[in-house]
C-alpha cells in the first residue's frame, strides 16, 4: 500500500491551510516535537508515565484489559463477546500494572482509550497543545501497551499526535466500507462498527472483498512528535507498535454541534425502514433523496418562506424543536 502523503506546516496558519476542506489523510512530521510529553517519552516510557501521573486528577480512569497471548488485539471472541474486560481504577494502579508487565512476552494488553484530557489531567492540554485556530476540538489521550485496534471510522475530523512510542495507521477512504467486511453496529468494541478482518492474518476466503480494500488503502507510521490527519469517515486500523504508546488526538466538526448524529439516523432507519416490503422501501428511498440527499429548490420553492419549518435551513432553535419532537415520538 502507498504511504500517506507528507505535508509541512511551519506555523498555525500553514496548518490551518492544510486542514481547510482536506478530504485526504496526511502526515506532518515533527508538528508536536516541542511538547513536554514528547520530551518525557523520548527519555523513557516510565518518564512519560511519571509526567502524566504528576498531573493526573483523583478521578477513576477507564481501562481495557486484554487476554495474554492475544497479540494485543482488542476484538471479539468466538462468541462475539469482547475478548477483553473493562475496569476502572486509579491511574497509579493502572500504570503499576504496566510497570509489572514490562518485558513479559505474554503480557496482556492494557489500554486506556479516549481519555478526556481536561477532565482527567491538570495542565496537560495546555502544556501540550496544537493551535487549531477557531476550531473547538475534543482533546483525548490514548495510552497503552502494544495493541491492535480494528479498522473503524469516526464522524469528526481527527488530528492524531504521537507523544510516545510508535503507531501504525492503515487508512481507507469512506467508500471502502463494504470491502472491509464490517461487524455489527449495536455490539462493538468502542461504539463504532469495526472490520472483522484480522489485518495480521487476513482470511480471504471469509473476507474476499478485503483484497479490493487493500488496493485503496494507505499506511502511515508516526513517531514521537509526528501528527496524522484523518478526515471524517475515513476508516483506519491502528496499531501501537512500541511496548508503551501515547497518542493525543483532536476531534472536531466543521458543522454546528447542535446538528444531530448521522449514526442515530442510520439506527432509526434500520428500526423503521429496512424490513419494510421492497415496494415501500423504494418509496422511502425516493423521499430520502428528495428531502435529504438531493434537497433541491423544488422541496421548498412552492412553500411560503415563513411556513417551511424544518425544510428551511436548520437553526439551533429549529434543531432543538425537531430533537424534542423526535424524543416524544420515539418514547411512545
Amino acid at each position: 500500500m502507498p504511504a500517506v502523503a507528507q505535508r509541512t506546516a511551519a506555523d498555525a496558519a500553514a496548518l490551518d491551510a492544510l486542514l481547510q476542506g482536506a478530504r485526504e489523510p496526511f502526515v506532518v512530521r515533527g508538528l508536536v516535537a516541542h511538547w513536554p510529553l514528547v520530551h518525557a517519552g523520548l527519555q523513557s516510557a516510565r518518564a512519560a508515565r511519571a509526567y502524566l501521573l504528576e498531573r493526573s486528577r483523583n478521578v477513576p480512569f477507564a481501562v481495557s484489559l486484554g487476554q495474554p497471548g492475544a497479540d494485543g488485539r482488542l476484538f471479539y471472541d468466538a462468541a462475539m463477546d469482547m475478548n477483553f474486560r473493562e475496569a476502572r481504577g486509579k491511574l497509579t494502579d493502572i500504570f503499576g500494572g504496566i510497570d509489572a508487565n514490562e518485558g513479559r512476552a505474554d503480557a496482556p494488553a492494557i489500554y486506556l482509550g479516549s481519555i478526556d484530557v481536561p477532565t482527567h489531567f491538570d495542565g496537560v492540554d495546555r502544556e501540550n497543545a496544537v493551535d487549531l485556530g477557531t476550531r473547538q476540538p475534543v482533546v483525548s489521550l490514548w495510552i497503552g501497551t502494544q495493541t491492535r485496534i480494528a479498522a473503524h471510522n469516526d464522524f469528526p475530523d481527527n488530528l492524531a499526535c504521537c507523544a510516545a512510542g510508535r503507531r501504525r495507521f492503515t487508512p481507507f477512504p469512506p467508500e471502502q466500507f463494504a470491502n472491509l467486511h464490517l461487524g455489527p453496529i449495536d455490539n462493538t468494541p468502542a461504539g463504532r462498527a469495526v472490520s472483522m478482518v484480522d489485518f495480521h492474518a487476513p482470511d480471504f476466503a471469509a473476507h474476499p472483498r478485503f483484497a479490493d480494500a487493500l488496493g485503496g488503502g494507505q499506511v502511515a507510521e508516526i513517531e514521537p512528535g509526528d501528527a496524522l490527519f484523518i478526515p471524517s469517515m475515513w476508516w483506519h486500523h491502528v496499531e501501537g507498535l512500541a511496548p508503551f504508546n501515547i497518542l493525543m488526538n483532536y476531534w472536531w466538526r466543521d458543522t454546528p454541534r447542535w446538528l444531530g448524529q448521522p449514526q442515530d439516523a442510520l439506527n432509526h432507519a434500520i428500526l423503521s425502514i429496512r424490513d419494510l416490503p421492497a415496494e415501500d422501501k423504494a418509496i422511502w428511498r425516493a423521499l430520502f433523496d428528495h428531502y435529504v440527499f438531493e434537497n433541491g429548490p423544488e422541496v421548498t420553492d412552492h412553500i411560503p418562506e415563513s411556513g417551511r419549518g424544518v425544510l428551511a435551513p436548520l437553526t439551533v432553535e429549529a434543531a432543538g424543536r425537531l430533537r424534542s419532537f423526535l424524543l416524544r415520538t420515539l418514547s411512545k
